[in-house]
């Protein structure tokens, strides 16, 4: 999706239980310690239908076949509801199913058979921005109700004649990261494409939120999330800073803060249910900060 440099490290930030890290035959550890999870990116798998688009459907048909060349499960790249504008990670509904890929039911049907066959299923998830089409955005343009701040953003700066942007923030995707959006009158903040609109993680509506679709899914019987970007969850105030400063600092203290409460509503569901389940984030940074999202054996990341 991104092209990145620095410390790249997809790390798994497991929920189980601690007295598991002592060494024991593969045979006891844990599934996700021994796991080789088979990336699927839906739309060039299984077609299923004969319209040229792979689908929920065409995975669950071949899913014999991953267990066997030895897979212990899939990770599905984004089958969220879209516009598409980013290959799915720009997200319009995060509790349904985009139609190119089929329906809720299929998905149903999905987790259902690798059950069946013993297979973990792993949902990409992009929790820092959705798509400038979500309702949310849509209501946080129009002021509505509790929708003011559920993203970023900002009057800018202002020279008597024109608008700029608060500072030189620069997308991942190139070009300002601040768009102005004519109808609220204000910048708005996208760390990566201006249909991208960051979620505002300081306020605790959003907070609630993006809790509640994890739940949605642990609930729907998903083994776990592949989290998407987690290095740009929180940035700084946008006001005062330098020049200089071309992106916005990642990787905040505030991010590893709710990387744990999301752990503690998987261990929850963990210890509810018996099963274990995992959180994998796309952490990128110096080897410190990309350690850090690990935690200790007294405060797990």
């Amino acid at each position: 999706m991104r092209a990145l440099c620095g410390v790249l490290a997809i790390l798994t930030v497991v929920a189980a239980n601690p007295s598991a890290a002592e060494p024991r035959a593969e045979a006891d550890l844990d599934w996700w310690k021994t796991a080789v999870l088979y990336q699927i990116y839906p739309r060039s798998f299984k077609d299923s239908d004969g319209d040229g688009i792979g689908d929920l459907n065409g995975i669950t048909e071949k899913l014999e076949h991953l267990q066997d060349i030895g897979a212990a499960g899939v990770w599905l790249s984004p089958i969220f509801k879209s516009p598409m504008a980013d290959f799915g990670y720009d997200i319009s509904d995060f509790r349904d199913i985009d139609p190119l890929f089929g329906t809720m039911a299929d998905f149903d049907k999905l987790v259902d058979k690798a059950r069946d066959l013993d297979l973990k299923v792993i949902l990409d998830f992009v929790p820092n921005h959705s798509s400038d089409e979500h309702e949310w955005f849509v209501k946080s343009v129009r002021k509505e109700e509790n929708y003011t701040d559920y993203y970023t953003w900002h009057d800018g700066k202002n020279n008597g004649t024109h608008q700029f942007p608060p500072n030189n923030w620069q997308s991942v995707f190139g070009g300002s990261a601040w768009t102005w959006n004519d109808e609220r009158k204000q910048f708005y903040l996208h760390q990566f494409d201006p249909k991208q609109p960051d979620l505002n993680y300081r306020n605790p509506e959003v907070v609630k939120e993006v809790k509640d679709i994890l739940q949605f899914w642990l609930d729907k019987g998903v083994d776990g999330f592949r989290v998407d970007a987690i290095p740009h969850l929180f940035e700084p105030p946008a006001d005062g800073r330098p020049d200089n400063e071309t992106s916005a600092p990642t990787n905040l203290n505030e991010t590893y803060e709710m990387v744990v409460e999301w752990r503690e509503l998987l261990d929850n569901k963990s210890r509810e249910e018996n099963r274990t389940r995992v959180l994998m984030l796309e952490a990128y940074g110096t080897l410190d900060q990309t350690m850090r999202y690990y935690g200790t054996s007294s405060a797990p990341g």
